[in-house]
């Protein structure tokens, strides 16, 4: 009988080689890299779900964070570079728009910076004259005593602030040490529920991509008001400080009483050229070619207040001549011309006259004078570029004292010269009428001397030159000075006699015989001018009076 042989497996083989199995699917697993095992869980627990793995960049960034120890924000690092990378995609302008905030928050702190500085120069500058007032007395061991019981109340008083300062400044840092510890504490929280919502977030976000197109323009606009907000607070803050800097510092009087004495030097000026014939005998001719000599006295009063600040007319007369000898050149030149003339002569034998032309020298004294403005001085003067900010500061603002020179047509008031309005029943007047819409036309053009069309300028007389030869009434009365106007194409009227449409000429405004200046009168007291600029003034202020010459009507 044969037998057959079996080969029996040892017990357990067959769990064995399960386990085997098992085993060796483990060992897989572990061999998987981390996308692979990201990869299998989102398998199991996010089936039909959007891919949401890490890119390389992302990996990267993470294990860089891991090796310098800090493992445990790196969901935020994550979070945020997911954040901001979807927000430029969909916005490409947030960057320009950061940067602009930061600018604008980068001139608040300059401003602020600034202004500080100029209220510190004010504040030792007033500090400095007190004690200087207080230490002189008049004379002896009395004044002496009271100088220096002054001196020492100044010192009691200057303690006084020194220890009030410091209390104040540890006060101020042990808030600073209070409110760092409550802002790091509130800061962990924050963090670590940033952490949650921004899990939250990037999961929301890759399934609603247009949300956050949406959220990122919302946060755009919070970050410009805020920084708005931010720019408010560092000028509030600098407030009083804001005041001082944009004022004239000196007294109401001081500055009325020094722009009154630079007028006189320009008085002496005028009455210099006046004389000029006399003191300059033996010219067959003199010609002249002036500018108007005037200024305006708010440039005067911002120059002063950037070089002195709280000056008094003691302190700057030395100052006034030299900015006068800036302003104006006078300058004398002789001029000789060979000439011919017929001159009648006697026969030395038949005595006989005849007539024979000779040549003799024809002198001509040419006059010129040239107003550079106080504006041209202050920019050459030799002032810095921060002490130009400022003078230019006190022109826009007027030195918060707009009133100061009140009925000065050449204090430049550029916002007031369209405020009036003729009235309507003026307008009945057709000729008028015609000659005031061609003038209004040129409200705010600045002055130029010699001027007399829109594309050169105006000066008083070619303005209305301008308007007559323009205005549709059939007038053509060539170019004008305001003398020629008055002699050459008016008839003088009566001052209640006058209405709309009448020239009205003034004189002495600067060195020339005769009518200096000329406006055209548009009722109640008004006229339309070229000052400076082309405005609406008053003929009844004080300067226009003391000029007025006379009205004249048009010839026909």
């Amino acid at each position: 009988m044969n037998e057959e042989k079996y080969t029996r497996e040892p017990r357990g083989t067959l769990k064995e080689g399960e386990a085997k199995e098992k085993k060796a699917s483990v060992h897989a697993d572990k061999l998987k890299n981390e996308t692979s095992q990201g990869k299998a869980m989102r398998a199991k627990f996010r089936t039909g779900k959007k891919d949401n793995s890490e890119t390389k960049l992302e990996i990267k960034k993470r294990k860089q964070l891991q090796k310098q120890g800090r493992k445990k924000i790196y969901k935020d690092a994550a979070v945020s570079a997911k954040a901001h990378h979807e927000i430029s995609q969909a916005n490409q302008d947030n960057n320009a728009g950061g940067d602009a905030i930061n600018a604008g928050s980068q001139v608040a702190e300059g401003t602020e910076r600034r202004l500080s500085n100029y209220s510190k120069k004010l504040h030792a500058r007033k500090q400095s004259k007190e004690a200087k007032a207080q230490a002189e007395g008049s004379g002896g061991k009395e004044a002496a005593g009271a100088s220096n019981a002054a001196s020492r109340e100044m010192q009691k008083k200057q303690i006084k602030r020194e220890i009030q300062k410091r209390a104040q400044s540890e006060q101020a840092r042990e808030a600073a040490k209070k409110t760092g510890q409550t802002v790091k504490e509130v800061g962990k929280k924050v963090k670590d529920a940033v952490v949650k919502v921004g899990e939250a977030i990037v999961t929301f976000v890759s399934e609603n991509p247009m949300v956050l197109l949406i959220a990122g323009l919302i946060l755009i606009v919070v970050i410009i008001i805020s920084a708005a907000l931010s720019s408010c607070s560092v000028m509030a803050g600098g407030g009083e400080n804001m005041v001082i800097v944009t004022s004239f510092t000196a007294q109401d009087d001081d500055i009325r009483t020094v722009n009154a004495q630079y007028t006189d030097k320009e008085t002496e000026l005028q009455r210099k050229i006046a004389n000029i014939e006399r003191d300059y005998p033996g010219y067959d001719e003199y010609r002249y070619s002036l500018n108007e000599i005037s200024h305006n006295p708010f440039e005067l009063a911002a120059l002063l207040t950037v070089l002195y600040e709280d000056y008094t007319p003691a302190e700057v007369q030395a100052k006034l001549t030299e900015i006068c000898e800036k302003q104006y050149k006078l300058d004398l030149r002789e001029r000789v011309e060979i000439r011919t003339k017929t001159v009648t002569r006697y026969d030395d034998v038949t005595g006989e006259p005849y007539e024979v032309e000779v040549e003799y020298e024809y002198k001509i004294l040419n006059v010129t004078l040239t107003n550079y403005s106080v504006d041209y001085v202050a920019r050459h003067i030799g002032l810095n570029e921060e002490q130009i900010e400022r003078y230019e500061i006190l022109l826009q603002t007027y030195g918060n004292k707009p009133y100061l020179f009140e009925g000065d047509p050449y204090a430049i008031q550029t916002l007031e010269y369209e405020d009036y309005q003729v009235p309507a029943e003026f307008l009945t007047d057709v000729q008028f009428g015609n000659m005031l819409h061609e003038a209004e036309k040129y409200l705010g053009m600045e002055y130029v001397w010699g001027g007399s069309s829109p594309g050169t300028g105006f000066d008083c007389s070619g303005f209305v030159s301008y308007v007559l030869n323009h205005c549709g009434n059939g007038w053509n009365v060539g170019r004008q000075t305001a003398n020629g106007l008055m002699r050459n194409c008016t008839t003088r009227v009566s001052k209640a006699d006058a209405k709309p449409g009448d020239l009205v000429f003034f004189q002495g405004t600067y060195a020339t015989s005769g009518a200096s200046h000329v406006g055209i009168y548009v009722g109640n007291g008004m006229m339309i001018h070229c000052g400076n600029p082309i405005q609406y003034a008053s003929i009844e202020s004080n300067y226009w009076q003391r000029h007025f010459l006379t009205f004249g009507r048009i010839n026909q």
